[in-house]
């Protein structure tokens, strides 16, 4: 009954919403750049010898009913498209995996404010724009890993100069009454962080430790994600049989810039990991991390990567670099609030139903910056006091800016529209006394 309820309740509010947004000025409206959107109908763009006045008249002779409910369509106008794909149809909501570098270049280069209204759209046809999920992230195995990742305080190999000490992998019992303090503070996703290189570095009762601490975790009603560095399949198999729902596995740039950022493993290897992970049923958790001094279109190399993985990540994580003294990337800036923003954005017309989860960085961003970055459709934020070894807000500031905003937590186990099995929404009926406490 709960979860049919809240079904019921965030299908109603998406709907209400979408048709809301969309009707602000009119059913159909005509954006500065020649971008049109509708509700249920399609536009296509005029000739490039045509002038604003008169495309908009020739498509109001074109406009056509669909059955299409993913939404509005748009395309853009050929004085800005390239022209290869000036007259290209594309539907606004859709979920591809078919995009084209160039298409997304071209999103990155678009105005900022139409850019962010059409992923707003978006977000309101797939999502309860009032749900934000609270999430928090414990490193539960700190310093001494073996990897060189360029801005990370943990690697051994600059330990004198970060003065990060390595410590043990933490007792399950402590892991557990964290879990159960960041259940009080209103997260309903709790993660894990080890730092190595995979379980396969250290010792099998350490990973079986983690085993358990997921299986505790998980009967306390929240969702459960690790990253514990590369998986083998054997792993991940174990992983989703002691109900872990999901696992980040950071992509962290493009292909081309990633050897600048690391030494100590290929790209490949991260991919194979969560090719690993989604063969076992475990939804995938990847994103990447802005001002590593990559250039906008490795940005847009990342994003064409994750959207043309088989399945998009269940939740895509932004990350802004805080930058870390002792690091070889501590001298770098963090990218602006509106390079979130619009990284966020992109993000969410890419893949549409995945949850974008706004992480690392967000300590140094105003309210309003954060505002937009939820109207653009990120609808998850990391709580606590730390992210690993970065400071990150404080919980009282989350609760008021949530109220100022009208936000309201996400619970668990809703079911998400991308991911694997472990979060498709099933586990609410086999943990459902669980869950029920987590519903406001």
């Amino acid at each position: 009954l709960i979860r049919n309820t809240m079904l019921s309740r965030q299908l109603a509010r998406r709907k209400l919403n979408a048709l809301d947004f969309a009707a602000s000025d009119g059913l159909v409206n005509q954006c500065a750049n020649g971008i049109f959107l509708g509700t249920g109908r399609l536009f296509s763009s005029s000739s490039s010898s045509s002038s604003p006045q008169k495309a908009s008249s020739t498509q109001s002779k074109k406009v056509s009913k669909t059955n299409s409910t993913s939404g509005a369509n748009f395309s853009t106008s050929s004085h800005l498209a390239a022209p290869a794909l000036s007259n290209t149809k594309r539907v606004l909501g859709e979920v591809r995996n078919d995009w084209t570098k160039a298409e997304i270049r071209e999103m990155y280069s678009r105005p900022l404010l139409e850019l962010v209204y059409d992923a707003a759209t978006i977000h309101r046809m797939h999502h309860d724009p009032k749900q934000v999920q609270q999430c928090t992230l414990l490193s539960i195995k700190t310093g001494g890993c073996p990897e060189t990742c360029n801005y990370c305080a943990q690697s051994s190999s600059w330990k004198k100069e970060t003065e990060l000490k390595a410590e043990k992998l933490m007792q399950i019992d402590d892991v557990y009454e964290a879990a159960k303090r960041a259940k009080a503070a209103g997260s309903t996703r709790f993660c894990m962080g080890t730092a190595w290189r995979g379980p396969s570095q250290v010792g099998e009762g350490q990973f079986e430790r983690v085993l358990t601490m997921t299986k505790q975790v998980k009967d306390l009603g929240m969702e459960v994600c690790a990253t514990l560095g590369m998986l083998t399949p054997d792993q991940a198999v174990k992983l989703r049989e002691a109900g872990l729902t999901a696992y980040n596995h950071n992509l962290d740039t493009s292909p081309e810039y990633y050897p600048k950022v690391t030494s100590s493993r290929k790209y490949e290897d991260r991919l194979n990991t969560i090719a690993a992970v989604r063969d076992a049923g475990i939804s995938v958790c990847c994103g990447g991390i802005l001002g590593l001094g990559e250039e906008e279109t490795d940005r847009a190399s990342l994003m064409h990567v994750l959207a043309s993985l088989p399945e998009h990540p269940e939740s895509v994580p932004i990350n802004a670099l805080v930058p870390v003294k002792g690091t070889p990337f501590e001298n770098l800036s963090a990218p602006s609030g509106l390079e979130m923003v619009r990284a966020i954005a992109v993000a969410r017309i890419l893949m549409p139903k995945t949850v974008v989860r706004l992480s690392a960085g967000r300590i140094n961003m105003s309210n309003e910056t954060q505002a937009m970055c939820f109207l653009a459709g990120a609808n998850s934020v990391f709580t606590g006091d730390k992210l690993l070894t970065t400071p990150n807000n404080d919980d009282n500031e989350d609760s008021a800016l949530f109220k100022e905003l009208g936000l309201e937590g996400r619970p668990a186990f809703v079911p998400y529209g991308a991911g694997g099995k472990s979060s498709d929404g099933s586990e609410w009926e086999k943990n459902g006394k669980k869950q029920e406490q987590n519903v406001a």
